[in-house]
């Protein structure tokens, strides 16, 4: 079985180090965007087979990619939202819009993986 190519968005890059690190680890194989610019860039071309999304992110938030990705692309790939701002109206408009899950920061990332886990195993 090939690696599964994870897209990991967001603009706290200590964070992504430190998922990118555990996320290589754990076997995925990972693309770290920093803002939602770069996310739809790398969508042009790439199919992921499971998105993590900050919400607060320069150009484009992760509530408008959940958009683009379900809306624009018609994609049915796994969305796993993360945020700090994990206040009630974020969250439901992030499932409204089609994220899969909602993780809120700090994230733990042994969580992460669990979560990952759960969502892949249900495509």
């Amino acid at each position: 079985m090939s690696a599964i190519k994870l897209l990991l968005a967001d603009d706290d890059q200590l964070l992504a180090s430190l998922l990118d690190f555990r996320l290589k680890k754990a076997g995925y194989q990972v693309k770290v965007c920093t803002d939602g610019k770069s996310v739809k860039k790398y969508l042009e071309t790439e199919r992921p087979d499971i998105i993590v999304s900050d919400i607060m992110m320069p150009y484009f938030s992760g509530l408008e990619i959940t958009d683009y990705v379900r809306n624009e692309l018609k994609l049915s790939v796994p969305i796993i939202i993360l945020s700090s701002a994990g206040n009630e109206e974020n969250v439901l408009s992030a499932f409204k819009l089609g994220a899969n899950d909602f993780l809120a920061k700090p994230v733990s990332p042994a969580e992460l993986l669990l979560r990952l886990q759960k969502e892949l195993a249900r495509i």
